[in-house]
């Protein structure tokens, strides 16, 4: 073959050789990319009922999915998830009470912001009152005279005597009230030592469905704080740290897009109660522990704006929260 005939074939061939090395690289980029090391966040999990939206979207690969690993981090009470939030140690919360974040963010502004909500009241149950089995109370206000263990942390505790106070009953006067860890909780029904208590779910549940405890009423932050049995109390929530928000803002919107798919999940598929399994709920109980109501900051409505500030306002009347804070400010929305 001579060179010019040998030429022209080389010149045929390059744009064919030309789109096999474009595919190759190609090929070669996508391996790179899907190799690349996931982005890692430390999430902090309170242990109630209301975590469930974390392990739903860890054990079904949501995060995975938008290219984040999650290492859940456990945290028995709020006041210490605020301080990992603070000191850089956790980048979020699956589970944070609001009067605490509240509290934060009106002391060091943008410390946090709440990307979900869950509402709680006598539908959506939560927070509760308990009595052993053979107590003769029938109402919140029969509590007088009882020694009370309360979840632990200000915001709870708080919570527990306002909502006492709105029947008439005076801490020390009428009650004594002692914050307790929520892993002893059951014992603390079962010992001589109190006679009711202030707890959350999943505990609420275990302990009535053991024969333990009876429930008195739950869902009391909507009916005697806020004053209406239908209101939603938006006591807790999922969120991300400012610190995250400001220096990873595209990995903040990939964590909250697997959030939300993870919300929906909790909060319509049945199955995603499987998850409680997690809080040492027996799996013959999962389907009767009940969750609160998981709601992404886009989708509130006026009154569930209204509910949230009246509850933070009322956090500040506690002593929960030092400085009255507009609720907005606190809140990151994605759509």
């Amino acid at each position: 073959m001579n060179r010019t005939k040998a030429q022209a074939l080389s010149l045929q061939s390059f744009p064919r050789r030309r789109l096999m090395l474009g595919a190759m690289a190609v090929s070669a980029m996508g391996v790179v990319r899907s190799a690349r090391a996931e982005d890692k966040l430390k999430i902090g999990v309170f242990p109630s009922s209301s975590s469930v939206p974390i392990y739903v979207g860890i054990e079904r690969g949501y995060f995975k999915e938008v290219g984040i690993e999650i290492e859940a981090v456990p945290m028995n009470t709020h006041p210490i998830q605020v301080q990992a939030i603070v000191a850089g140690d956790i980048d979020g919360s699956s589970n944070l009470v609001t009067l605490e974040g509240a509290n934060i963010n009106g002391r060091r502004p943008g410390t946090l912001s709440y990307i979900s909500l869950n509402g709680q009241n006598a539908q959506y149950i939560t927070e509760q009152f308990v009595v052993k089995p053979g107590s003769t109370a029938k109402t919140i206000k029969d509590l007088k005279g009882a020694k009370i263990f309360c979840a632990p942390g200000p915001a709870n505790l708080g919570a527990a005597k306002a909502i006492l106070k709105s029947v008439g009953l005076e801490e020390g006067r009428d009650y004594t009230m002692t914050e307790q860890g929520m892993g002893v909780h059951m014992g603390a029904i079962q010992g001589a030592n109190f006679d009711a208590g202030y707890t959350l779910e999943p505990l609420g549940t275990m302990m009535i469905k053991q024969g333990v405890a009876r429930r008195l009423e739950g869902g009391v932050i909507a009916t005697h704080l806020l004053g209406r049995v239908e209101a939603q109390a938006y006591a807790a929530g999922g969120l991300l740290s400012g610190k995250l928000l400001t220096e990873k803002p595209e990995v903040a919107a990939r964590y909250a897009k697997a959030w939300a798919k993870s919300v929906k999940d909790a909060g319509s598929d049945p199955k995603a109660r499987e998850y409680l399994t997690k809080f040492n709920v027996p799996a013959d109980l999962v389907q009767a522990v009940p969750l609160a109501k998981f709601t992404m900051i886009k989708d509130l409505r006026p009154a569930d704006y209204a509910d949230f500030q009246k509850f933070v306002d009322l956090g500040v009347d506690m002593g929960v929260v030092k400085d009255k804070i507009d609720v907005k400010t606190m809140l990151k929305s994605y759509t």
